[in-house]
């Protein structure tokens, strides 16, 4: 592992990433691959996630060669040297800021959305002029083998290396030193995460997932509501991020919220959720595990049906949840939308900021000001969906 990253270092400090004309014919072969590939990468995701071809490609596909049309446009200019305001101690010099490229960069990639996630950082990663050591999840073990074998026939091979492997060889390579470490997934590993980094004083970017709450005001759209929690949620049989953990609501809408979600899941999957070609399944035995027991004890409103064989979990709402139970004490990343009533805005508001802070936020209403005082007791919280940012230097 050593040796191989050591090779890596050596590519790097060749000096043969830094030019822009080189990464921008190593992005332009990324968007290549994308597109000449695309069978092999979307038959790949269906495999581990059951995912549709048209859910992989509008959910994963359409994300990175939209980052690579972007990034390609406006590299030229992120690389070029700013004009830095001058004070006393430079007043006579020529001052400028010039991005300079980090060096060796670790990207550990997640099962839940296993190409676009292992692939976004590396795209910012390579704009950058780094070199970069490409960790997939290995739960995604199809994936995970068609992006070795994809890789090194379109980028250069010394400077961005595949490393498959699970909790062994994730953990031989922190060990390693890196400049940067990007992380996507649970917050477990992601302490794991950096106290390796720590170590080497590495730079790291987590994006960890949490309870990412919706509010739900009486003065709302609530079938617009109701469709956007819905679509959210399910997506991805739960497995995403940024999904509704939660939602929170007076207890006069609890009713109308669940036969509204109901119905918008019909929609959505039909009368056989199960059979649905769009509906995901849990993925692996146990997650599935995981999950289930969060049913216990809950007031299931709808849903609840599971099928360990196939690791199927229905579309679930639970009403009337009491905030110390099991469900509500984790991240649930599956398919279970459980809500809590309570008073009014104020009360949300108290009750979120006696946890830890979510990753995403959401807020249905027609008045303007209860978002805006959502704002303001939530200053360190995302109100709108959370997009990753690498920071390319």
């Amino acid at each position: 592992m050593e040796s191989r990253i050591q090779r890596v270092r050596e590519a790097f400090a060749s000096g043969r990433s830094r030019p822009l004309r080189f990464r921008l014919q190593q992005l332009e072969a990324l968007r290549r691959m994308v597109q000449e590939r695309e069978k092999d990468i979307l038959g790949a995701i269906a495999a581990d996630l059951c995912k549709s071809e048209l859910n992989a490609y509008s959910q994963e596909l359409i994300t990175i060669l939209g980052e690579l049309d972007l990034v390609l446009e406006n590299l030229p200019e992120w690389v070029t040297a700013k004009p830095a305001k001058k004070n006393l101690l430079t007043m006579l010099d020529e001052v400028y800021v010039q991005p300079e490229p980090l060096g060796v960069v670790l990207i550990i990639g997640a099962w839940n959305y296993p190409f676009v996630i292992t692939m976004q950082p590396l795209i910012g990663a390579i704009a950058a002029g780094n070199a970069v050591i490409i960790k997939p999840s290995e739960l995604c073990e199809k994936t995970a083998k068609v992006l070795a074998e994809l890789l090194p026939q379109y980028l250069d091979q010394d400077l961005y290396v595949v490393i498959n492997g699970g909790v062994q060889e994730t953990t031989e390579l922190l060990k390693q030193r890196f400049d940067h470490i990007l992380y996507t997934g649970s917050t477990a590993v992601g302490k794991i995460i950096m106290e390796a980094a720590a170590k080497h004083l590495t730079p790291v970017t987590l994006e960890l997932g949490g309870k990412s709450p919706c509010y739900v005001d009486r003065d709302c759209d609530l079938d617009v509501a109701c469709r956007r929690i819905a679509w959210g949620k399910y997506m991805n049989c739960g497995q995403t991020c940024i999904a509704p953990d939660y939602v929170l609501c007076e207890p006069s809408l609890q009713n109308d919220i669940v036969q509204k979600i109901k119905e918008t899941v019909k929609e959505f999957y039909g009368e056989n959720i199960k059979e649905s070609p769009d509906y995901e399944r849990i993925i692996n035995l146990r997650h599935f595990k995981r999950i289930q027991s969060l049913l216990e004890g809950q007031k299931i409103a709808f849903g609840g049906e599971t099928d360990e064989a196939t690791r199927y979990i229905a579309p679930t709402v639970l009403t009337d949840v009491d905030p110390q139970t099991k469900v509500m004490q984790e991240e649930i990343f599956g398919p279970i939308l459980p809500i809590v009533p309570v008073r009014d805005a104020d009360e949300a508001i108290k009750f979120i900021n006696n946890r830890e802070k979510p990753l995403a936020f959401y807020v249905f209403s027609r008045n303007d000001k209860v978002p805006v005082g959502w704002e303001l007791t939530m200053a360190n919280t995302v109100l709108t969906p959370f997009r990753i940012s690498v920071p390319a230097y």
